[in-house]
């Protein structure tokens, strides 16, 4: 048993988390560019759920394939990993293949991710959308806030960094949703990078200096807003998410999840609390990783990123691979 003062992921190897999202990414990478994108995330959740089961874990998905993507394994709720009643208790939030159409046309930036935490550490987001605004690592608490306008936030950016407004890059999910959005940031003058999917790759652009990104901003998934707010929690960076609710329908998920302020912004860490671990594999070729690329000889190479709050630790891993 568990000692109440001991550290579960301190008794996870931390890389062992990255060969469950390379496993996912090489299964999805073989079906790049084939228009299936149902058979693309099924691959990925075949694979991840393998890999999970070779770990000694007594892991539960709390945000997984939910009730949108009809993938079959890895729903919210299932047990994964290969010590059940005897592993460390882990809370998961993963996706498998985040960006399906992605994948499925040969587009950029498709991932395979993870999020990994003590029991309870990481909120039960339901799958709904979600208004989303980050920053990266350095900047004084509090600088972002949803309640504020977007001009608002990008001149307390701007003036943190010492620039001009103008000088801000936000990353934007290119949605008919957000014209309004891109309308206000571009009469700032600041650069907007349109993405066309994958806003868990966009929200954590913010934390490489290298992407030149400083922003995130607007609507997508709740669930993937947990799994960028992992990581900003290990780098620093700061999150703010507010839940979006169209239909009574909904509302009604978020009651079945606890949620009674349907209103509240949520900060990074009240979607992810205590110690965590995120871990990414590159699908395709992207502004933070590399896709999986085929070699001769049946060799292929991938491009990871693994972090960790309690150690602020990040490091990047380049692997090769031989099939079969």
């Amino acid at each position: 048993m568990n000692s109440p003062a001991e550290n579960p992921l301190d008794r996870v190897l931390v890389l062992e988390m990255v060969r469950v999202t390379e496993a996912a990414a090489v299964a999805a990478s073989k079906l790049i560019g084939r228009g299936d994108e149902k058979a693309a995330d099924a691959a990925a959740v075949e694979a991840m759920r393998k890999a999970f089961d070779t770990l000694a874990i007594d892991g539960t998905v709390v945000i997984g394939e939910g009730e949108r993507d009809e993938a079959p394994m890895l729903f919210i709720g299932e047990k994964v990993g290969g010590a059940p009643g005897e592993g460390p208790k882990i809370d998961i939030a993963l996706d498998p293949l985040e960006g399906t159409t992605i994948t499925a046309k040969a587009g950029p930036n498709a991932l395979a991710v993870l999020a990994a935490a003590a029991e309870g550490c990481l909120l039960n987001a339901p799958d709904v959308y979600m208004d989303k605004l980050a920053v990266g690592p350095g900047y004084p608490d509090g600088i972002i806030d949803l309640a504020k306008s977007p001009t608002e936030n990008v001149q307390a950016v701007a003036k943190a960094k010492g620039v001009a407004p103008s000088d801000i890059i936000v990353c934007v999910l290119d949605r008919p949703r957000h014209a309004e959005l891109i309308a206000e940031l571009r009469g700032l003058g600041c650069g907007v990078v349109l993405i066309g999917d994958g806003d868990v790759a966009g929200v954590i652009a913010v934390t490489d200096e290298d992407t030149t990104i400083d922003m995130y901003m607007g609507q997508g998934g709740a669930p993937e807003g947990v799994l960028a707010a992992a990581a900003l929690r290990c780098v620093g960076g700061q999150f703010n998410g507010r839940l979006v609710f169209r239909n009574d329908d909904e509302r009604g998920r978020a009651a079945k999840w606890g949620i009674d302020d349907l209103d509240r912004i949520y900060t990074r860490d009240d979607l992810v609390k205590g110690d965590c671990i995120f871990a990414a594999t590159g699908v395709t070729p992207g502004s933070l990783l590399d896709g999986v690329k085929y070699l001769r000889g049946g060799r292929m190479t991938t491009e990871s990123v693994v972090m960790r709050s309690s150690s602020g630790t990040v490091r990047w891993i380049k692997g090769e691979h031989r099939e079969g």
